[in-house]
């Protein structure tokens, strides 16, 4: 099993998903459970696109997420 970093969006068509480490891999939906659906089902497809030298090399990379709060003048 393996993690990969998935940012969510929420505006006023629904929901926009997409994964920083896999160019173009995005999706959206009306709801929240729809789109992380969506985006997992566009994981999966883009991953079997990968060899499994990409794959490694993909899943190698640390990554860290994180929030970061910011005065706005």
């Amino acid at each position: 099993m393996h993690q990969i970093l998935t940012i969510i969006e929420k505006d006023t068509f629904g929901y926009y998903a997409h994964c920083p480490a896999l160019e173009g891999c995005q999706t959206q939906g009306d709801s929240l459970e729809e789109v992380e659906q969506n985006i997992k089902e566009a994981i999966s497809l883009y991953l079997s696109t990968l060899t499994e030298e990409e794959k490694q090399h993909l899943f190698e990379k640390e990554l860290t997420a994180m929030i970061t709060e910011v005065n706005v003048a």
